[in-house]
């Protein structure tokens, strides 16, 4: 968040500027949006790449997130006898919502398709409207808070605990190194969604992340990869069309158009922009350079950091420029590419 900048021990800069102020409350609209809502994202996007009915996504990812649960930030500082619940007499269930988490709302939405299917294949078209979404709602619903729920939380705190522990132990400069080399794959595969939720968790349970650095060093190798190959095709006006505006977009923060439109059509830019992450990944936790959350990818990243680790930032940025661009542009040459 631009307005949430840490300016060492002067305070943020919404405290000191009104402007700066407003513009951090409005824009914590939009993240509050897509972190604390994930969940109805995630169940509706599983559900439209599965082809099933889209809206019944939507709703079990609104079930996960409603103002009715005890919010998943709050649940840590929440006396456990004080945690509402549903009562059956005969049993209990807490109502907690998923904030936020990846995991829970990826192990309901194919719980959801996969009852939605077998539901459509024994109940007569005649009555499917009614019948298939109650009876794979209502089971997936009850299924997601009692099992799927708490066991994808338990993963996520596992897999923070894990990251963290890999980038605090002895080891973290090789763990830095494998995650820097293959977080690019992770992107292509959607898979890197869920490094979000682990830094959040990260940020929640450490105060700051080492592991957000490395995802915006990435998608400036991924950008100076696709410049490297429009240096070496300078001049060819149908090509730039691509490769200005993707290298432009990986260093905002968003890889995709750089992955899919230039580098992956080549493959080595790819590979080159991934040793240049990786290099990038050694030194940044090396150096311990920690982000006070998530925010703005790419060169922008810098917003996410207090004002004294900037210069490290920028400096680590440079690496990850140079390294792929110089990658890309001497194999280039040596291939003819």
């Amino acid at each position: 968040m631009i307005g949430d900048a840490v300016f060492g021990d002067y305070g943020t800069i919404a405290s000191h500027s009104q402007f700066w102020a407003g513009v951090h409350s409005f824009l914590w609209l939009i993240c509050e949006a897509i972190f604390h809502f994930l969940p109805v994202g995630i169940t509706w996007s599983i559900t439209r790449k599965m082809g099933t009915t889209q809206i019944l996504g939507i709703v079990l990812g609104i079930t996960l997130v409603s103002p009715q649960l005890l919010n998943a930030y709050a649940v840590a500082g929440t006396d456990p006898a004080k945690i509402p619940f549903w009562d059956f007499g005969f049993t209990q269930i807490r109502m907690i919502g998923y904030q936020a988490q990846v995991i829970p709302a990826i192990l309901a939405g194919f719980t959801l398709v996969y009852l939605e299917r077998f539901f459509k294949k024994i109940i007569p078209n005649a009555i499917s409207m009614v019948f298939v979404p109650l009876f794979a709602l209502v089971p997936t619903v009850i299924i997601a808070h009692v099992v799927l729920g708490p066991i994808g939380w338990a993963i996520g705190s596992w897999i923070s605990n894990l990251v963290y522990a890999g980038l605090t132990s002895s080891f973290r400069v090789l763990f830095a190194a494998v995650f820097g080399f293959f977080y690019s794959p992770l992107v292509i595969t959607g898979l890197h969604h869920m490094t979000n939720a682990i830094d959040l968790q990260l940020a929640n349970d450490f105060g700051g992340t080492l592991l957000w650095p490395m995802i915006a060093f990435s998608n400036i190798a991924q950008g100076s990869a696709v410049l490297g190959i429009w240096w070496l095709h300078r001049g060819n006006k149908e090509e730039e069309q691509v490769s200005v505006p993707s290298a432009i977009s990986a260093y905002l923060g968003v890889t995709e158009p750089a992955m899919f439109g230039i580098n992956l059509k080549y493959g080595f830019p790819f590979i080159c922009a991934m040793i240049g992450s990786s290099i990038a990944a050694i030194i940044s936790v090396g150096m311990g350079l920690m982000a006070n959350s998530v925010g703005v990818g790419g060169i922008l990243g810098f917003l996410s950091f207090n004002l004294d680790r900037w210069p490290l930032f920028f400096l680590i940025a440079v690496v990850a420029m140079i390294v792929p661009f110089s990658l890309t542009v001497i194999y280039g040459k040596k291939k003819n590419a």
